[in-house]
This record gives structure tokens, sequence and C-alpha cells, in this order.
């Protein structure tokens, strides 16, 4: 396969998991900012962590307002991950490779991309919840369309490559954000607010009631700290990813004949989960773990690049 074609796969992935994961983000902060709490600067602490979590902290001026959030997050064109950008770049993408996906999966990331004139900019709360909700729909529609009608090949492998470097990268920003950012000052940890605030981030990435049928128990943080690092169940856990990572990555040293350095640098990733506990990670800093984890997957993205894509 072509560098460039393989370029455009694997970034279509990423823009469409992209796409859905700011939708998720900026839905689970408008149920937050529903939310009474002690303190005139909670409205924007709670936008903050929203910008934080979509990696654009500081990228419009304070005091962040819900408005100005929504529509940078969602339709600004300054904005490269804004739900509009992505899923126009997802579509470019898809055009410049169009013979090499299948009819269904063309057809859902082209009518993703004629729905955003259909969806407008909707202002009222309530109109723009449902832009959401379509947002994760049409994007659900390309995950079904990849995995129904792909053939099992390079190209897919791409894709699908390229959308568990994209998940892994935002659920362990996501996780860092609340941890660290969001639970307002005078605010109890274990209180009312930090127990919903927890439920909503297992919401935001359809995690509650796996939560439930793993632990059994009340919302607990070290337990969805568990949930979303280490419990390779849990699609959108940090060890899931990492073991797709390095199954699509073992794929295609298995398709070309070669492995490289984005195999080793996924394997040796991979190693560093087993035997690991979340224990042992709260002990040394989740935030610090946090923080390696995202260097370390940035590091990785650049060797596929070298190794594939350039």
């Amino acid at each position: 396969m072509l560098a460039r074609t393989a370029d455009s796969l694997y970034w279509m992935g990423r823009y469409i998991e992209r796409a859905d994961f700011v939708a998720r983000i900026l839905e689970a902060t408008l149920r937050l900012a529903a939310i009474p709490t002690r303190g005139d600067g909670n409205a924007d602490a709670v936008w903050a962590s929203c910008l934080a979590s979509a990696a654009e902290a500081d990228a419009i001026p304070r005091p962040y307002t819900e408005r100005a959030v929504r529509e940078h997050l969602a339709f600004s064109t300054d904005n490269g991950s804004s739900i509009a950008c992505c899923l126009t770049r997802a579509r470019t993408n898809a055009r410049s490779v169009r013979t090499a996906l299948t009819v269904e999966l063309w057809e859902a990331v082209n009518g993703a991309w004629n729905g955003l004139a259909e969806q407008g900019r909707p202002t009222r709360r309530d109109d723009f919840a449902r832009f959401l909700e379509w947002v994760k729909t049409v994007t659900l529609s390309v995950e079904g369309a990849t995995s129904r009608t792909m053939l099992r090949n390079d190209g897919y492998c791409f894709l699908r490559l390229g959308a568990a470097v994209e998940r892994a990268d935002n659920t362990a920003r996501l996780l860092d954000v609340k941890y660290h950012l969001l639970l307002p000052e005078g605010e109890r940890v274990g209180g009312q607010l930090d127990y919903f605030q927890w439920t909503t981030l297992l919401r935001e990435v359809s995690a509650l009631t796996a939560y439930r049928w793993v632990y059994r128990d009340n919302v607990k943080p070290w337990l969805v700290a568990d949930l979303l690092v280490l419990n390779r169940q849990m699609p959108r856990s940090l060890a899931s990813c990492q073991s797709s990572i390095v199954r699509y990555l073992d794929r295609l040293a298995e398709e070309y004949g070669r492995r490289g350095a984005a195999q080793r640098i996924a394997a040796d990733r991979m190693r560093a989960f087993e035997g690991a506990g979340i224990d042992g990670i709260f002990q040394s800093g989740l935030h610090e773990y946090i923080q390696e984890f995202l260097a370390e997957n940035h590091r990785l993205g650049r060797a596929i690049t070298d190794q594939y894509l350039s």
C-alpha cells in the first residue's frame, strides 16, 4: 500500500474517533454545568475542564462561557479538532482513498459530512444536545460499516490503528482532567458532586453499566481508574487500546514481512501493563502515570508515521 493511502486511512480513523470523543465530552459537560455548586467560578472551571479534555486549554479567552466553548469545540473552522473539522477532514481523507473503501463505509463518512449542513449550528441547549446525539450516531455508523464490510487487510489495519491510538490518547486525557482539575475548591472528595462527576465520566465513555458489572460497588475514583486504565475487557481502557494497537501493528508486520520501531515501542508499552496494579499507579501518582502514557503515545504515533505514513 502506498504511504499516502495508508496515511489517509490512518487519519480518517483518528478524525472519526476524535469527533465522537469531542461530542461525548461536550455532552458530559452540559450535565455537569447544570449542577449547582458553591463558588461563582464553577461554570468557568467546568468549561475549562471541557477544553482541557479536548487538548484545547487556553484556546479561547477567559472567562469561559458555554456558548464560546460549544462554538469552539463543535463548529469552529479555526480549531482543527472541532467536530465540524474532524468530520470534514475524515471525509477529505476518505475521498482521497475512495477505491480502498467499501460503498457502505464511504456512504457513512460522506453522509456524516453532508449531515453537518443539515444540522446547522444549534444555539438552544436542547437542540445542541440533539446535535451531539447525531454526531455519536453517525460516528457509530462509520465504525459499524468498517467492522462489517471492510476486508481484514492492511487498509483495515491502518483505519483501526488510527482509531486505537486516538482513543488511548482521549481516555488518558479525560481521566487526568477529572482527577486533577474538575472538583471545585470547597467541595468534598467523595461527596455528592464528586460522585456525580465520576458517574458522568463513566457515562461519557459508555462505561457506567460495565463498571457495575465488574465491581458491583458504588462509584469510587480508584475503581474508575482501574477500569479505564487496566481492564482489558473495557474497550476504551488504556490497556485495551494498547492491546489493539499491538494487534494491528503485528498484522501489518506480517503483511509487509518486517518489524520496526513502531512494533517495538508498542510491545514495550504492552509489557508495562503486565502485572501493573492500580494501587501502585496511585502511589507513584496517577497524573504522572498518565502524562508518561501520553508522551509515549505521541512517540508511538511519530514512529508509526515514520515507518508507514511518510
